[in-house]
């Protein structure tokens, strides 16, 4: 490595070094139709397919020598320590909502007699049925009336898209506060590894934003386009508050940052976060789904006197407000399914738009966006196709589901 921050991601495009990646656990096997709504799922995807389309995702970024973590073996290692073992579960137990003391008490029995912390984050984020609680019976009103609820603590299935509970920028983090409950409980994982984990918590990680601010990010509104120019979407998840909230933390520390970009886009489901319309795959090419070119506005901020920011709306296209603070020529903007109505709208359910780079022009996509993926080798891009049957029906792509920690500078 460069040196020696445990963390350094300037550009969205730079060398990948060391990425986290959730792989799908049985929290998928924890769906059932009545949920899909609660914990935010259109389908369900069949578990044993989406480990082997994991598998080879991960495959395909260590061949390519990318150092793959994965976020439960590190939460595992992060609570080796007692105290920081049962501080978690305690934690886990209120953030889960669970009420009643005997429950709470079962609950807590049932975590720490787990063999090892590897089985006790797995039994997190697989959820906790109510059958498993031995001895277990309704005898609050609360309990009473919830009875016909399957479950003390609510699975995590979105855990395999690692981008959203916290986003690496420069050599710090935003620890994000997430729109829903369902994965706000996600970044309790995060909070305990960058406490807690040997790798982090002697090296006075930058945290941007916090989960207990009271306005929602999320790391796929999140791209850093390079050394100076980020890029964050105001979206369904993110608030404009949190982003200027962000803006001035970053700008008040010793960051290369002088502007962030606020592209305000639609709020639809298709649309959830800026990464699903809109990502970087080399030093002037971008995809994006043509949908959101002529609603888009961006918003350009930027140092203040003091502790003030600058905010500037931006009147011009989008490639020229892109070429203008990255400082090139022009700039590509590769539409997904080619801006066919038809095409671009399945591809982009499929998340046709949301890819990610390894390296400068060099990127990682889903198989079934065949479309936009010619469209992608036409331009001259070095696409890594992997299988997208099971995993796509999350809705998210390949940079959903990864959260960059190192990246060669450019």
């Amino acid at each position: 490595m460069e040196d020696k921050k445990v963390l350094n991601v300037y550009s969205e495009i730079g060398k990948l070094k060391t990425v986290l990646l959730h792989r799908p656990g049985k929290e998928i096997e924890n769906l059932t139709p009545d949920l899909m709504d609660r914990l935010l799922f259109d389908d369900i995807p069949y578990l044993e397919v989406a480990r082997q389309e994991h598998d080879a995702f991960a495959k395909i970024l260590s061949d390519n020598g990318v150092e793959v973590l994965y976020l439960e073996d590190l939460a595992a290692e992060a609570i080796e320590d007692a105290s920081v073992k049962e501080r978690f579960v305690d934690e886990f137990i209120k953030e889960a909502g669970i009420l009643g003391e005997k429950k709470k008490q079962l609950v807590k029995e049932l975590l720490l007699n787990c063999k090892t912390n590897r089985e006790l984050v797995d039994k997190m984020m697989e959820g906790i049925r109510k059958s498993e609680l031995p001895n277990y019976n309704a005898t609050s009103l609360a309990d009473m009336v919830d009875s016909g609820y399957p479950f003390v603590a609510d699975p995590m299935p979105n855990l395999y898209f690692t981008r959203d509970p916290f986003a690496t920028i420069g050599s710090g983090i935003s620890l994000n506060h997430m729109r829903t409950v369902t994965r706000n409980r996600e970044t309790l994982f995060a909070k305990y590894i960058f406490e807690n984990h040997p790798r982090f918590k002697d090296s006075d990680v930058p945290k941007w934003f916090d989960r207990d601010d009271n306005t929602s990010l999320e790391g796929g509104d999140e791209l850093v386009l390079n050394k100076e120019v980020l890029a964050i979407g105001i979206s369904e998840r993110t608030d404009a508050a949190s982003i200027e909230k962000m803006a001035k933390r970053i700008f008040d520390k010793d960051e290369s940052f002088k502007t962030v970009l606020a592209f305000h886009i639609p709020n639809k489901r298709a649309f959830m976060h800026l990464d699903t319309v809109f990502t970087m795959i080399d030093f002037d090419k971008f995809t994006i789904h043509p949908e959101i070119e002529g609603p888009l506005t961006v918003y350009a901020i930027s140092r203040g006197e003091g502790n003030s920011i600058k905010i500037q709306k931006e009147t011009q296209e989008l490639d020229k407000v892109l070429a203008k603070y990255l400082e090139v020529e022009k700039v590509t903007l590769i539409r997904c399914g080619g801006g066919d109505m038809i095409d671009a709208a399945r591809e982009q359910w499929n998340d046709g738009s949301n890819t990610l780079a390894i390296a400068p022009g060099e990127v990682v996509v889903y198989s079934r966006n065949h479309v936009t993926n010619k469209l992608l080798e036409e331009a001259g891009v070095k696409l890594h196709i992997m299988p997208s049957s099971e995993l796509s029906r999350g809705r998210g792509g390949p940079r959903c589901m990864s959260m960059p920690l190192y990246r060669e500078n450019l």
